[in-house]
């Protein structure tokens, strides 16, 4: 079955931090059936939660602080308001990935977060860059992330990330299985210091990818982009949809 497919609004950020509701409403019209929130420049989580309830886009997850400390109150009230099932940690610093020590502190801080975000109701994922995906010892600093990691952690797998790491996306997004039920697409040329472009310009293949998942949502997050923002996120929504890989709300 395909999945629905979100936006990750820190695409569109410029954008929302002028005018949200504006732009809200046209990632609405585009037909995406969800978003992801990674902050409210522009708005609050309340005004945010009424205006995607109203448009009838589903929050399928929120990019956010760590549930910690002086942090846990505001980021749980944010998800419940937002009616979010899961929360997601965007990053770690990449130095921590070089260590096995490093690589420790990550997933102890995650497995703590876990545990409030349970309490609450919420799951709690993380999502990766490339240097997840380098070498550390003869094996993948993800991999030794996975293991030090409860079975509640899940994983926000960036399909473009991990090619750009020179990995199989396909390969490593069938290895997780469920443990990934969020995917991040984006397209380029998997290159560090190149921006990226819509999905379908690129080098990514994922009719594989898609082969490969079990994923319950495609979520579009283009860091960077070589052409106009709003028009790759239109035209990245057009792709999947009409190659039959992810579905919008219509």
């Amino acid at each position: 079955m395909k999945p629905p497919i979100a936006l990750q609004l820190y695409t569109l950020r410029d954008a929302l931090a002028n005018d949200f509701a504006a732009t809200i409403r046209q990632v609405a019209a585009m037909g995406y059936a969800g978003v992801e929130p990674a902050g409210f420049a522009g708005s609050t989580p309340q005004a945010a939660a009424q205006l995607f309830r109203e448009l009838g886009l589903t929050v399928c997850a929120a990019h956010s602080p760590l549930p910690l400390g002086a942090d846990e109150k505001p980021v749980i009230e944010a998800a419940q308001l937002l009616q979010s099932p899961r929360l997601v940690c965007a990053w770690q610093p990449p130095e921590l990935f070089q260590s096995l020590d490093g690589i420790k502190r990550v997933s102890d801080m995650l497995n703590a977060a876990s545990v409030v975000a349970q309490a609450a109701g919420i799951s709690l994922g993380y999502h990766n860059h490339w240097f997840e995906y380098a070498s550390l010892g003869g094996r993948l600093a993800a991999d030794i992330l996975c293991e030090n990691l409860d079975d509640a952690v899940f994983l926000e797998l960036d399909v473009y990330w991990i090619k750009t790491a020179g990995q199989d996306p396909a390969a490593i997004v069938r290895q997780q299985g469920k443990r990934a039920p969020l995917l991040h697409i984006k397209d380029g040329p998997a290159t560090q210091a190149e921006p990226m472009t819509a999905a379908g310009t690129g080098v990514m293949d994922f009719s594989a990818i898609a082969a490969a998942a079990n994923a319950e949502w495609w979520i579009v997050e283009l860091d960077s982009c070589a052409t106009d923002m709003l028009q790759a996120v239109q035209q990245s929504y057009t792709y999947l949809t009409t190659n039959g890989l992810a579905h919008g709300k219509n």
